[in-house]
């Protein structure tokens, strides 16, 4: 099941909605925080590494709050 991350375009609240093959279209969905019907959907950055670098570099985070908790996004360094 994909989750679909969405900033809210009134207070600007990110949140996520998981999405089932029953779900309905976005109409139904709405921001928690303030009930507003308008967002719009966030691009997630995915990441990962196959095999070993031979860079030092360490995997950084990104955190910030969603209304489901937080909402955490990782650079993994790599190619």
């Amino acid at each position: 099941m994909p989750i679909y991350e969405f900033k809210c375009s009134k207070c600007e609240e990110f949140f996520e909605v998981i999405s089932t093959s029953s779900s309905k279209e976005s109409d139904d969905n709405k921001c928690p925080k303030c009930d507003s019907r308008e967002f719009e959907r966030v691009l997630s950055q995915t990441n990962y590494v196959m095999g070993r670098s031979a860079s030092s570099a360490k995997a950084t985070k990104q955190e910030r709050n969603c209304s489901q908790g937080s909402c955490t996004t990782y650079t993994v360094p790599g190619e």
